[in-house]
């Protein structure tokens, strides 16, 4: 059986796959180039959409005076962005797995507080709307951009790897998801699929490993079955 993944994957990633009997075809969906920005230092709290937001921020502040002002503390959605934000000594407050989910801990826990809201330039809008609708003060700054990179596939796959709302809209600028299984990070990228197929499996977390086991579940069942 054939897989195609819109997100590159990494050798270890692929021989997973390969040892459950499926072939993969792997490219990136989307592009990231990060944007010029500036940091607004008063903010004392930082929110992270993602680890894309934490790669440019990192980027940032390498090419920034060294200053032995503490790191701001950091809110987060995602385990991947957590483990990044620790590894580089930031204190993570709160992470959930969606943004929705943040918003309402952010509504509930720190109305009081200052947020600076680190996002791309197709960032979702249930962190921003809640923090508005709350009269929580904070400020957007986009880090990087997210481009569609749509690329044609004549193969019919008996999967399709999807990893974000975006990487499904590039997907289907080119392409149609048939009678392949949308097999998703979380449900807001299930949501993106909905328009154009009900034949979805969500991933038990939304990390790119649980879309790689529950493909190879999904996949495996079928194949018995």
């Amino acid at each position: 059986m054939s897989v195609l993944s819109t997100k590159k994957l990494s050798a270890s990633q692929k021989e997973l796959l390969g040892h459950a009997q499926l072939s993969v075809v792997d490219y990136d969906a989307i592009t990231i180039s990060f944007k010029d920005f500036t940091i607004d230092q008063q903010y004392p709290n930082l929110i992270f959409t993602s680890q894309n937001t934490v790669n440019a921020y990192l980027g940032q502040r390498a090419l920034s005076s060294p200053t032995n002002h503490a790191l701001p503390k950091a809110f987060c959605v995602g385990e991947k962005t957590k483990a990044l934000l620790e590894e580089h000594g930031f204190e993570v407050v709160e992470m959930t797995h969606y943004g929705k989910e943040l918003a309402q801990k952010l509504v509930e826990k720190y109305k009081t507080e200052s947020f600076l809201f680190l996002c791309g330039n197709k960032r979702r809008h249930e962190i921003p709307t809640a923090l508005a609708q709350h009269h929580i003060n904070f400020k957007e700054v986009q880090l990087y951009n997210n481009t569609p990179n749509p690329v044609a596939f004549k193969d019919n796959f008996k999967a399709v790897l999807f990893f974000s709302p975006s990487g499904v809209e590039s997907f289907t600028a080119a392409n149609a998801i048939k009678e392949s299984i949308a097999i998703c990070i979380g449900t807001t990228t299930a949501e993106e699929v909905k328009k154009h197929s009900n034949n979805i499996v969500i991933a038990a977390k939304p990390t790119l490993e649980s879309v790689l086991e529950k493909a190879i579940e999904t996949l495996t069942a079928k194949r018995i079955n």
